[in-house]
């Protein structure tokens, strides 16, 4: 009960008590997923239809490939969404040695596009093994934490095995030259020991290193400088409009071009061959040009919403392995659709990195679904939460019985 000025009780409203229940982030994070999957099948839709014609494609190629993926990660979402906690501990260690064989794989068989050697291919299936690694080293650091959780205050027991496997991920990433998603496995990483209670001191020293192997031995020692080229012309005085910034520069054109409102849907300019990768990487700036700054709010909002649940899980939850995993997860997509959307709006360097859910790109989206869903699973089980769902669903299904009584009866 609340108490007013006059210091009278006031009842409670009953809207807080709907928006902060048992179930929140459960159905918080199914209504984000689902549109921002939807979102980006709309989108991938109007920013791909030009360039597949140009190509001497159907307009609706890029479309329907991305909605088959989506098809694909609806079940592969639904599993992990009922998957038991324990069977996520089970899988970690030989998820993770998949992923592991995988990576080394690439560096040997791997498929070079845009400069990087991150694809691998078996017949008609091409995947990058890169988007795997992301979800199993995830899982993966969330059992080793949180079954050390009291010990975790020693150096000694915060490095083992935790480090070791981490640097091994991300050194087979970079072996592949994809900076891009080294970057963000480094912010899934990050997450995943800050909730773990890493000592800070042993964070800073880690990101320290980190940042000088990085900065020296992949973007100064670069053999082309491409990277540096990219550094220096976001954050330099001055670039070439023909080379470094064009890609920069036509996705600001259409954020700018968007205004208030946007052009309509399907109405961009920068999709006709101007702005490279405008499906994929560049997709938020055809949104900013056709759905205006409306559209790219709404983007911002439910990925601020995705967060917010997902925090809500790790607060809630008892479990060290869930609060561990789940802001792994959440530093990964959050982390990654923030760093895709400044690289968008010139913030950060151009680096090709896809806005989870909504770019195109089949192993992204599948595997980021498979993430959610696992997600999912964890706010199923939070305290009240798995008793609320089954009486909901008891009550639908009496509704049901009893409407189809009636129909009986006429």
């Amino acid at each position: 009960m609340a108490t007013t000025t006059t210091g009278r009780k006031a009842p409670d409203r009953p809207w807080l008590g709907e928006w902060n229940s048992t179930v929140t982030s459960y159905y918080l994070l199914v209504g984000t997923t689902g549109l921002l999957t939807v979102i980006g099948l709309i989108m991938v839709l109007s920013s791909s239809t030009v360039t597949s014609i140009a190509e001497g494609q159907s307009p609706y190629a890029a479309f329907l490939v991305q909605a088959q993926y989506a098809l694909m990660g609806l079940p592969v979402l639904v599993v992990a969404a009922h998957l038991p906690i324990r069977w996520y501990k089970r899988l970690a260690l030989p998820a993770l040695l998949v992923a592991l064989v995988l990576l080394v794989a690439v560096i040997f068989m791997g498929e070079v596009t845009n400069g990087q050697q991150n694809w691998l291919s078996f017949g008609p299936v091409r995947f990058q093994p890169s988007e795997l690694a992301k979800l199993a080293l995830a899982v993966w650091l969330g059992t080793v934490l949180g079954r050390k959780q009291a010990l975790l205050g020693s150096w000694s027991h915060a490095i083992m095995p935790a480090v070791p496997g981490a640097v091994v991920v991300m050194g087979l990433v970079l072996g592949g030259g994809d900076l891009g998603t080294a970057l963000v496995i480094g912010l899934l990483v990050a997450g995943a020991f800050l909730v773990a209670g890493v000592p800070l001191s042993l964070m800073g020293l880690g990101s320290a290193i980190a940042a000088f192997v990085v900065g020296y031995v992949f973007i100064l020692q670069q053999g082309s400088g491409d990277r540096l080229r990219r550094i220096i012309a976001t954050y330099g005085a001055e670039c070439d409009a023909a080379s470094e910034c064009y890609q920069s520069l036509h996705g600001l054109f259409g954020l700018g071009t968007g205004g208030l409102w946007g052009v309509g849907l399907g109405g961009s300019r920068e999709k006709w061959n101007y702005l490279p990768e405008a499906h994929n990487d560049f997709i938020f700036a055809v949104i900013g040009e056709e759905l205006g700054l409306f559209g790219t709010v709404l983007v911002l909002a439910l990925f601020a919403v995705l967060g917010l649940a997902m925090s809500r899980v790790i607060q809630r939850h008892k479990d060290p392995f869930v609060k561990v995993t789940t802001a792994a997860v959440g530093c990964w997509i959050v982390g990654q659709a923030f760093v895709n959307i400044g690289v968008v709006i010139g913030v950060l360097p151009v680096i090709g990195v896809p806005l989870p859910l909504v770019s195109a790109g089949g192993s992204a989206l599948i595997t980021t679904m498979a993430a959610l869903g696992m997600v999912i699973s964890f706010a199923r089980t939070e305290p009240g939460a798995a008793k609320a769902l089954a009486a909901r669903g008891s009550v639908v299904r009496k509704s049901l019985a009893v409407l189809g009584g009636a129909v009986r009866r006429r």
